[in-house]
């Protein structure tokens, strides 16, 4: 990765002037010790400006699991686990200014130039076979956006229903649903557990699926839904359903900064945001440029990193040793150690990688009520293989 150089201006901190990688510039930008006494005059503006990534104190494994789910959206997404006021919520919300730019199609029917690639003209609609004949794009960039499913949204909010704008002049359409809208984008859900079950499997389906289907009467429709989910919680106002902890692949528990120094520093920068949060975020706008460029430069390398045998079989004998059945589990080890070696400017996953993500991949994958009833039914196994050997015998194999 080449080193850039990071301008910046007289609101902005002037110490960090190269970066040679996304761990080296998560490091010391988050270390930039904000000016809290400052002369911009706050504008008054109802803009939303959110708290800048980098001026988080601490918790680095949050913000590298966040990082990571940017860079690689196959590890499935991150899950926050802590007490109130530990910054959960602010640094999600704090990742709108780093979202890297994605494909989307400009067909009603979703066409893109990799359809034409794999399957052909055949592959998409008579449209855009005749722009692609005139050399017209079939899609164009944009930004990822951060799209919150709110905890009181309705089923109808979450997959879509029959637009009450349509209605009113008697037709009858179907509209999006919040799901629909998070396709290639972040979805957050915050306060993830006190979901209700019926959004639960909506969620489950639509991640499982890449897609579902709304039916209303005659009329149905089928929305793509390839989304990065991203939930927080508070464990203490109760568990999260074992089906939907199974879609996350990071699962960090978030704790309370310890040393006294970060406290003060996380209090300062809280306080200068709130009095100013144009000027505050001013301060770290140059970091936050080059580092978006990097996220965008490194999840273009993802497909080029390679995963040598040797640390994949590491890592199985890791799995192994802990005894977890899900799949998921493989996956989501190999697939953030691979994001950790292009955040790291590698081509290739070291056994670092994986020391640095076994605890965020392979957290909170154990049941104990899984390991019981496996256990039970070995025993009922063993039970039922001795009654059918008394009763029907094994044949003898002929000897040749």
């Amino acid at each position: 990765m080449d080193e850039k150089e990071i301008t910046s201006n007289e609101n902005e901190p002037e110490l960090i002037t190269k970066v040679g990688s996304l761990q080296e510039l998560l490091e010391r930008a988050s270390g930039l010790r904000a000016v809290v006494d400052h002369d911009l005059e706050d504008a008054g503006l109802a803009e939303n400006i959110p708290f800048p990534f980098l001026a988080l104190v601490g918790q680095q494994q949050m913000k590298l699991s966040l990082l990571l789910s940017l860079l690689n959206p196959n590890l499935g997404g991150v899950l926050l686990l802590g007490p109130r006021g530990t910054g959960k919520s602010t640094a999600v919300r704090s990742l709108v200014d780093l979202l890297p730019d994605v494909k989307r199609s400009l067909c009603y029917y979703g066409c893109m130039e990799e359809d034409l690639e794999s399957g052909g003209m055949d592959a998409v609609c008579p449209d855009c076979a005749k722009k692609f004949g005139q050399g017209d794009p079939l899609s164009r960039s944009e930004k990822v956006r951060l799209v919150e499913l709110p905890l009181n949204a309705t089923l109808e909010d979450v997959v879509g229903g029959l637009d009450p704008r349509a209605k009113a002049s008697s037709r009858v359409q179907l509209k999006r649903g919040i799901l629909s809208r998070a396709d290639q984008n972040l979805l957050y859900v915050d306060e993830v557990n006190l979901l209700n079950d019926q959004i639960v499997d909506a969620i489950l389906d639509a991640a499982a699926q890449g897609q579902y289907t709304v039916r209303r009467g005659v009329m149905s429709a089928t929305y793509r839904s390839n989304f990065t989910l991203i939930g927080s919680m508070n464990p203490e106002e109760g568990h999260l359903r074992p089906q939907i902890m199974d879609r996350f692949g990071l699962r960090v528990v978030v704790e309370g900064l310890e040393n006294k120094e970060d406290r003060l520093e996380a209090y300062q920068r809280t306080r200068a945001y709130r009095e100013n949060n144009r000027g505050f975020s001013a301060q770290y706008a140059g970091a936050t440029r080059v580092f978006k460029e990097e996220i965008q430069a490194s999840r273009e390398k993802m497909q080029d990193i390679e995963l040598p045998k040797k640390i994949a079989q590491s890592g199985l004998e890791l799995i192994g040793n802990l005894e977890l059945d899900s799949l998921r589990a493989e996956i989501t080890l190999f697939e953030a150690a691979r994001a950790h070696a292009v955040a790291d400017a590698r081509e290739k996953v070291t056994i670092e990688d994986l020391r640095v993500v076994a605890p965020m991949a392979l957290r909170l994958r154990r049941s104990s009520f899984i390991d019981q009833y496996i256990a039970d039914q070995s025993t009922e196994t063993d039970l039922l293989e001795k009654a059918i050997s008394e009763v029907i015998p094994k044949k003898k194999s002929k000897k040749g």
